[in-house]
């Protein structure tokens, strides 16, 4: 797909910042300034402005996507991206990832290709890559107490050290099996290479229609990562008695969640718009995974 127009006709753009990062005091003012040059409207969130003494108008994140911007710049790694995109999904504004960690595979574009691939935004010589958000809802007592979107993962993890926690997984109203274990990932394709990878479950491509269910140290060793088609609806079901669990989205917002409490997981009717560049999905792998090159 390729870049809206208005990312080119647009004279607004949204800055958004990794927090702690000493190599933003001499890139954010860089940036502002090449902005300014091209006549340029900057916002920034209240994370990057510690890096700038004065210029552009400061917002909180979330209200970002009042100021209308033609794109947003994250500056950090996947984690600030994944705030990011939660926080303008809903206005299908894109999204530009700029890689200051270590790992990184949505914040693909790394800092010495920032301007290059700014100019190639500008001009309409970017695509714009759609990835899929699962949607799911907090139901307590028959009554949904939490709505949330996640781009990366749902996760409802145990509390307690010592012992395990039990879920019942159904799908589309079909009972799956009781699984006893630290935790249960209900990732998107994006998030296949995040947490769910991390214990045991496949790397999907993003454009595939799908999600995975990933058990996270189950006591059963015949349970395993279970793919099913995004059209479904993914329910788990706390099981514990006395000690509560935690419902996480992305690893970045979460609530208790309780014994009876039910975590419903859909596809979410919003998308995150990705500005990308030429590299393909298996670059990336290759790149971040340390695969073998040709």
């Amino acid at each position: 797909m390729g870049v809206p127009s208005s990312v080119g006709d647009s004279k607004s753009v949204a800055i958004l910042s990794k927090p702690g990062k000493p190599e933003l005091a001499q890139v954010v003012p860089e940036l502002l300034d090449w902005l300014n040059n091209r006549k340029y409207r900057a916002v920034i969130d209240t994370e990057t402005a510690e890096y700038t003494k004065a210029g552009p108008e400061i917002v909180e994140r979330a209200a970002i996507v009042a100021y209308a911007p033609a794109f947003v710049i994250v500056l950090g790694g996947d984690g600030t991206l994944l705030s990011a995109a939660r926080a303008v999904a809903k206005a299908k504004i894109p999204v530009l990832g700029v890689n200051l960690g270590s790992l990184g595979f949505l914040t693909e574009i790394p800092l010495p290709d920032l301007y290059p691939t700014l100019e190639a935004v500008i001009e309409g010589r970017c695509s714009v890559e759609a990835r899929s958000l699962v949607h799911c809802e907090l139901v307590r007592g028959g009554k949904c107490i939490g709505r949330y979107d996640a781009l990366n993962d749902v996760i409802v993890n145990k509390v307690s050290i010592a012992r395990l926690a039990s879920f019942d997984l159904y799908v589309d109203d079909d009972f799956v099996s009781n699984y006893k274990a630290d935790a249960l990932i209900v990732s998107t394709p994006t998030g296949s290479t995040a947490y769910s990878l991390a214990s045991g479950g496949p790397i999907l491509m993003p454009s595939v229609s799908a999600f995975v269910v990933t058990p996270v140290s189950p006591h059963s060793l015949t349970h395993r990562a279970l793919v099913v088609r995004d059209t479904s609806e993914i329910v788990i079901e706390v099981r514990n008695d006395e000690e509560e669990a935690y419902l996480s989205i992305d690893g970045q917002v979460g609530t208790p969640a309780y014994g009876g409490d039910r975590i419903a997981c859909r596809k979410s009717d919003h998308q995150v718009q990705l500005l990308r560049t030429r590299k393909t999905f298996f670059d990336v792998l290759r790149t971040k995974l340390k695969w073998g090159q040709r």
